[in-house]
């Protein structure tokens, strides 16, 4: 497999992602339905090369996200994140982190005098904490519309 880097402004990432997603979603869309490996033609190679499904989804996920002008960060699941990386995840001070530690908000555990967070526990906290927010947004708008203050 060959690789070719070509010289661009970063600026150019998140509209090259966007073309990029464009494609492979084009591509995903002729085998809809389709859960197996999924054929890519590289290049310079005589056979198509296979590549798991679950691993294009992922790379849908990372181009949207840098089409949107977000950063895309991999974490293995079982990975074990210092206070500084999880809070960076979670966009969040340290501090605060380390607060949400000791009230029992995410499972940790000490290394020495470290702590270590596991990166699906933390990103469990994340996805309850999102869902949290989501809801209390309902409900303001819902008690908006009751007070006849939004439609």
């Amino acid at each position: 497999m060959s690789l070719t880097v070509n010289e661009h402004r970063p600026n150019d990432d998140s509209e090259l992602a966007g073309r990029a997603l464009v494609s492979v979603r084009r591509a995903l869309a002729e085998h809809h339905g389709e859960d197996g490996p999924v054929s890519l033609i590289v290049e310079g190679e005589k056979a198509p090369l296979a590549v798991p499904r679950q691993a294009i989804d992922l790379l849908v996920k990372i181009l949207a996200n840098i089409a949107a002008g977000q950063s895309v960060s991999i974490v293995p699941q079982h990975a074990e994140l210092t206070t500084q990386q999880a809070a960076e995840i979670l966009n969040v001070s340290r501090p605060f982190l380390v607060k949400l530690l000791d009230e029992g908000k995410i499972e940790f555990k000490r290394v020495g005098t470290h702590r270590r967070i596991r990166a699906d526990s933390l990103l469990q906290y994340k996805h309850d904490d999102d869902a949290r927010g989501r809801t209390e947004v309902a409900e303001l708008i819902q008690l908006g519309q009751e007070m006849g203050l939004a439609r």
